[in-house]
């Protein structure tokens, strides 16, 4: 670049120096320093044209042959193109590379701009969604109408996937899971869930229905072992009779919170919803547990932190005093003998909590992300002497997601236990 202006340089100080010369001879100096200054500008204004006239055309060959100043200029701007050419060369090959890559996914992706309208989707996506091309720039709720997804969407919450019914297709059920990214934009991953969600409703009928089926006969075995337990009269007789009624109780008992469960995963959550006293509840449940822990010789204690007006919760009784007894009574079951259970109801500002608290042997760390599962047994022995299903805290998990509620375990052996149950404020 420097020599380019060193060139440049020269040129003018010989323009100058020619014009000076003539001036001097012709004695009309200002004027050829005028003549000098105009063929100077002149020449500027050629090269003006010719790199203009270069850049119009979007050649792709060598510049326009010039010197000096205007030669760099032609040959630097020449470079940046073709560095331009190479770097859209790049990003060129990079896009084509992400479009083999997304098209070869089963998954559907949706790229959603600052707005929320439709950007880019994959091959996948426009099979589950049949989304064309003149779709683009159009609101993904336009396509995606159902209320879940809309108050999905809008909330912005995407912790946790939104499982649907397709909104073109209603024999497929599709799981939408969100991604922020970017300024503001949005990626959508649709999965097809259809057989998982085919097995799942296979499990939850297969469930429902052969529990419904063994009630029948299960009460028939109830009624004569009970006869036959009333008319016994054979002393060898009456440890057998025992056995087959606590036997015949438990499995009966099984089948209860078999059905509740199921009709728990089964029905839409808000069914028969009303105001609920949360103390009140609290306070039957704790009536209605008071005769084991007596049977136990145990201290159950009900507080109630809540000072201001009475806690109203908009739920489903019967779901919540099942969630609240099953805690209750787990509680008075693995807690020995002159042990201590304690209820607590408190708030915040945002949430209440209910929490239940023992002394008794408590739990392992290690299994207590598994205490929720279905028929998952910390000690087989122990929950066998209890009488537990193995149903209680699965089912105590499934309501408190149904009032949008969560539940903390926390527990150290040796020092007893308590579980949490956190709902939001009413509103």
């Amino acid at each position: 670049m420097l020599k380019g202006f060193s060139a440049e340089l020269q040129r003018i100080l010989i323009i100058l120096a020619i014009c000076s010369l003539i001036g001097f001879f012709s004695d009309n100096y200002a004027l050829w320093m005028l003549i000098g200054c105009a063929i100077y500008i002149l020449m500027m204004l050629w090269q003006m044209r010719r790199l203009n006239q270069w850049l119009l055309r979007q050649e792709t060959d060598h510049p326009p042959e010039a010197s000096g100043i205007w030669g760099q200029i032609f040959d630097n701007i020449y470079q940046l193109q073709r560095d331009q050419r190479g770097e859209k060369d790049n990003l060129q090959a990079v896009i084509n590379r992400i479009q083999e890559i997304s098209s070869a996914l089963k998954d559907g992706l949706i790229i959603l701009d600052a707005r929320g309208h439709l950007d880019f989707w994959n091959p996948a996506a426009h099979r589950m969604l049949a989304l064309h091309t003149k779709d683009q720039g159009q609101s993904v709720i336009n396509f995606i109408r159902h209320p879940k997804f809309v108050s999905y969407f809008e909330e912005g919450n995407f912790e946790e996937p939104l499982e649907l019914p397709s909104p073109r297709f209603p024999s497929k059920h599709l799981q939408f899971q969100i991604t922020p990214f970017g300024k503001q934009e949005r990626l959508i991953v649709v999965r097809d869930v259809t057989q998982l969600h085919n097995l799942e409703k296979m499990r939850q009928d297969f469930v429902a229905n052969v529990s419904h089926e063994l009630r029948t006969p299960l009460t028939v075995i109830n009624g004569y072992v009970e006869t036959l337990a009333d008319n016994n009269s054979t002393p060898s007789w009456d440890k057998p009779l025992q056995q087959m009624q606590q036997q015949a109780k438990r499995m009966s008992l099984l089948i209860n919170d078999l059905l509740v469960l199921s009709k728990l995963e089964t029905t839409e959550a808000g069914h028969n919803h009303k105001p609920i006293n949360i103390e009140q509840l609290l306070t039957i449940v704790k009536s209605e547990a008071e005769v084991l822990s007596k049977d136990k010789e145990q201290q159950l204690t009900l507080i109630c932190n809540n000072t201001t007006k009475p806690l109203l919760l908009l739920g489903n009784e019967k779901e919540l005093h099942s969630a609240f007894s099953n805690l209750v009574i787990n509680a008075i079951k693995y807690t020995p003998n002159e042990g201590k259970v304690s209820v607590l109801l408190w708030q915040d500002q945002k949430h209440f909590y209910v929490s239940v608290s023992d002394n008794g042997p408590g739990i392992e760390a290690m299994h207590i992300p598994r205490l929720t599962e279905r028929f998952y047994r910390v000690d087989a022995s122990r929950n066998s002497s209890t009488g537990g299903t193995g149903l209680g805290l699965a089912i105590v998990k499934h309501v408190l997601m149904r009032h949008e509620a969560e539940l903390k375990i926390t527990s150290e052996p040796g020092k007893g236990s308590m579980f949490i149950c956190v709902f939001p404020l009413p509103h």
